[in-house]
Parts: C-alpha cells; sequence; structure tokens
C-alpha cells in the first residue's frame, strides 16, 4: 500500500520518490529503458531529448535511490529499478486506456454484464469526433474485410449503415454471417439498398435471427478480433469501437452473444425479404 511515511534511510516518503518521477517527463522513460538493456549516458540523452547535465544529474540521483548501478561507462536498473520501473509501466498504460475511454466509457457495456476495463488495455480504441463522425464505422468496415466469419448482436446494425453496402457485399462473396437485431433491422436495410440485401439472403451465407430486448450496445465478432461498440442514442451515431484479440474479451463476446442466439429463433427468409 503506498504510504506517505518518511522510511527508516530517511530518503524521504514513497510518495516522494512518485512525486520525483513524475516531475520530469524524461525520468521514467530512463529508467525504464534502462530495465531493457545497460546504456551509456549520450544513449540516454539522445533518448530523451534532455541536456548532458539533465542526466548526468538524473543518473547521480537515479544511483542514490539504488535504482541504477554503473558499469563502465554504461549504467543498467537494479533489480529494485527495474521493480518500480515494471509498476510505472503499468500504471503508465493503465491511465492510458482510462484516457481514451473516459469520454465514451458511457456508452459501452457496463460491470453488471462482466464487461471491464481491463478487458481493453490492448484494445484498438476508435472515437468519433466533430472532424470524423464515420471513424467508429470506417475500423468496423476494415474488420469487416479480413474475416470470414461475422456474427453480430445489439442495438440496431443499421446504425453502420455507411458499410452497409461493404456487409452485404462481402455476405455475397461468402462471408459466413449471423446477425441478431431488432425486428426493424431487416426492413430497414432491406428498404436503403434492395437489390444487395436481397442478394445477400439469396447467397445463403446470411442468417437473420429477431430479439426485441438487446442490449444497448454492439458486440461484432470477427475471424481474430471482437469489436464492441457504443452509440449516442441522443444522436444515434455510433461513438466508440474498441476491437481486441485479448482472449478474455472474445470469450465475453462469445457468452453475450451465446445468451441471446439461445432466445431468438432463425426467421425464414420470405419473411425478411417482405
Amino acid at each position: 500500500m503506498l504510504s506517505n511515511t518518511k522510511d527508516p534511510g530517511g530518503t524521504g516518503s514513497s510518495i516522494d520518490d512518485v512525486a520525483y518521477l513524475t516531475r520530469a517527463d524524461h525520468r521514467i522513460p530512463t529508467l525504464i529503458a534502462l530495465t531493457v538493456r545497460p546504456r551509456s549516458r549520450s544513449e540516454l540523452w539522445e533518448l530523451t531529448g534532455v541536456s548532458s547535465s539533465t542526466i548526468r544529474r538524473t543518473l547521480r540521483e537515479f544511483e542514490d535511490r539504488n535504482w541504477i548501478r554503473r558499469d563502465g561507462y554504461q549504467f543498467e536498473a537494479t533489480q529494485l529499478g527495474a521493480f518500480v520501473a515494471s509498476a510505472l509501466a503499468e500504471m503508465i498504460e493503465r491511465v492510458e486506456t482510462e484516457r481514451r475511454l473516459r469520454d465514451v466509457w458511457r456508452w459501452l457495456p457496463g460491470e453488471e454484464c462482466g464487461f471491464t476495463i481491463e478487458m481493453c488495455s490492448d484494445a484498438v480504441v476508435t472515437v468519433a469526433d466533430a472532424d470524423d463522425p464515420y471513424r467508429p464505422v470506417n475500423r468496423f468496415t476494415s474488420l469487416l474485410r479480413e474475416t470470414d466469419r461475422f456474427r453480430f448482436a445489439g442495438f440496431d446494425v443499421a446504425l453502420f449503415e455507411p458499410c452497409k453496402d461493404e456487409l452485404c457485399r462481402r455476405i455475397v462473396d461468402g462471408m459466413q454471417t449471423e446477425i441478431i437485431d431488432p425486428p426493424r433491422v431487416a426492413r430497414y436495410i432491406r428498404s436503403t439498398c434492395p437489390e444487395l440485401f436481397s442478394e445477400a439472403l439469396e447467397s445463403g451465407n446470411l442468417t437473420v435471427r429477431l430479439h426485441d430486448e438487446l442490449p444497448p450496445y454492439g458486440v461484432g465478432i470477427f475471424d481474430r478480433r471482437v469489436a464492441i461498440s457504443g452509440y449516442d442514442p441522443d444522436s444515434v451515431t455510433v461513438r466508440v469501437l474498441v476491437d481486441t484479440d485479448a482472449s478474455e474479451a472474445r470469450e465475453w463476446a462469445e457468452s453475450i452473444y451465446r445468451s441471446y442466439r439461445r432466445q431468438t429463433p432463425t426467421i425464414p427468409l420470405e419473411t425478411v425479404a417482405e
């Protein structure tokens, strides 16, 4: 547990050391770099972009804390330094994940369904913005082009309208597809691209299942990745797409998909086409 109590060595508190490391941008990268391999002072100077005198002072301060050792002209992290650097790297990664999700988290699944922020740690997070409102949809389209099997459950897949033509073409070209969506989706897609949709149905590669009470997010399962999409009900637009190849996220997505699939019959093709 992080303590504010000064240690017996008289070097200040643990919070003092954390504050020391974060007070200058170059200190954490320097310590982490020295856990990878030994480096000279000039290498560290080039790596961090600070002055040689700053690097010299930083290395001296690291040595005073027993975080690094000198071997001739090179420096390397001690076990103590590596222990600190590992924790810092993890903390930075966690904060970077949180910052990517901070403004869009409310549109993603909640803890009540088993979704956790840890599933997003290595994910590609694509957020819509004023300059490019279709960024999540474009990312979704790129994932469609890289898969031979696609499954989707959740809010209306028609919200991905800019990629509906691509979806239909991929189905016609052989992509095995199963969609669980609100009852209105088939009629909507058919009305906006009737020829492509009819061709997709007739290809035998598309299965449609209808469900009235789907979650307020989307779960897309591709060959190698899963994608969780969140939309803003006020603007009725896809605001974020989180895609990952993490096994934990895939297990969660498969579980969510199965739970809705069990509740839905396959609807006859003539019903969709009416």
